[in-house]
């Protein structure tokens, strides 16, 4: 295991990586869950006596997103309800001389760290080690904590370099959500075990499906997903219409791996009885998967599915949720994505919601986090504990450790 901030000696100058990537608007950083949480983390450090410099990346080079942290700066302050100064330098003199003057109880966030050459090619902790960045910042900073669990698959400079030359620790969100999304490989659990697998992308969840094969005992599938696996069981679904790119490509892909997948698991894999679509007054219609042919876009599971679903979540001792069932953002549409979480939300189960647009649904709709035993902010770091797979941040801590 790691050390975590219970192992932290107080009143000590530390470097913390923490992940705030953001939406972007008119080039300036939205607001996110991701903000708050690792705020905790911050003002944790802060109670606890110690110079707080953070390090964090925003977007990737060449896109729309790629902008430096100075919005970001503002948003954390507003959570922190403390200052936030911002430098716009990684590791060069300015950086530097802000780092010097940070005084205990204060925080300090760098420029964008993907803005640094070092930071984004993939290679292994050794290297990453020996970069400029990681040799020219460490020497100013008692302890590294890292607490971007959502960024934890990734082997960065500031993610797995920054734990071979220095105390490292796990921050709250890293230590949590680590706790949480490794349940489903490392607890027991006596009851039935639901997987409610949705969202867009195929080639994510059919490892996962297979990766928790002796965890989990039924899987609701909705969403793009589940409409592929529709057209695997020989409806009519799971294909493009004209100005569409969401299946056809999915199936050339990966259409031999769902159809084996489903003769494999097909008596505990549990596909949409029917499905929503936009009628012509604009309004939320359905039809059952039976006999049915694709003429429009279906963009919720239908009711009959939902209450299957639901009723399958009230019969469990543990639900996780990775994907939306539907395009919930439009309330027509969301029935089958809110349904499912309300019902794990009144059931006394253990439950995990993973995936940055599913749990975003929650705040959405009004319900309430504490109703669900973990919602987590990561995406591919989520998938990844789903399915066994390592962290190489979290390996960089543990042999910190």
């Amino acid at each position: 295991m790691f050390q975590t901030l219970d192992d932290l000696k107080p009143d000590q100058t530390v470097l913390v990586r923490i992940d705030i990537n953001a939406p972007v608007e008119d080039g300036r950083a939205q607001d996110n869950r991701r903000f708050a949480r690792h705020a905790e983390t911050i003002a944790e450090l802060l109670d606890a006596g110690h110079a707080v410099c953070l390090l964090a990346h925003q977007g990737r080079p060449g896109r729309d997103t790629f902008i430096s942290l100075e919005s970001h700066a503002a948003i954390l302050a507003d959570h922190l309800h403390t200052g936030v100064e911002f430098v716009p330098d990684t590791y060069g003199e300015e950086a530097l001389a802000a780092i010097e003057s940070l005084d205990s109880g204060e925080v300090l966030l760098l420029e964008n760290v993907r803005m640094c050459e070092d930071e984004l090619p993939e290679k292994e902790p050794e290297v990453h080690a020996e970069s400029d960045l990681v040799q020219t910042l460490a020497p100013l900073f008692d302890a590294y904590v890292n607490d971007a669990y959502s960024a934890a698959h990734r082997a960065h400079a500031s993610l797995v370099g920054f734990p071979l030359v220095m105390d490292a620790y796990a921050g709250r969100v890293m230590e949590h959500e680590y706790t949480a999304n490794s349940a489903i490989q490392e607890r027991e659990f006596d009851g039935t075990v639901t997987m409610v697998l949705g969202g867009t992308k195929a080639e994510d969840l059919i490892p996962v499906i297979e990766r928790v094969d002796d965890t989990v005992d039924r899987f609701c599938l909705g969403g793009i997903v589940g409409e592929l696996f529709l057209r695997a069981a020989g409806h009519e679904v799971g294909f493009d219409l004209a100005g569409s790119e969401l299946y056809d490509h999915q199936w050339e892909e990966h259409g031999d791996t769902i159809e084996a997948t489903l003769d494999e698991y097909g008596d505990r894999l549990m596909l949409a009885k029917d499905l929503a679509y936009e009628d012509e007054d604009g309004d939320r219609a359905e039809v059952a998967v039976e006999g049915i042919e694709k003429e429009t876009s279906f963009l919720d599971i239908g009711s009959d599915s939902t209450a299957a679903f639901a009723d399958r979540v009230r019969e469990s001792e543990a639900v996780f949720v990775k994907g939306a069932l539907g395009v919930f953002e439009d309330e027509r549409f969301a029935d089958g994505t809110v349904g499912v979480l309300e019902a794990i939300a009144e059931t006394d189960c253990f439950s995990v919601v993973g995936g940055g647009d599913t749990s975003r649904a929650i705040e959405m709709y009004g319900l309430s986090e504490d109703d669900f035993s973990h919602v987590s902010i990561a995406g591919g770091a989520y998938v990844r504990a789903l399915t066994g797979e390592p962290l190489v941040a979290v390996e960089a801590l543990q042999g910190a450790a």
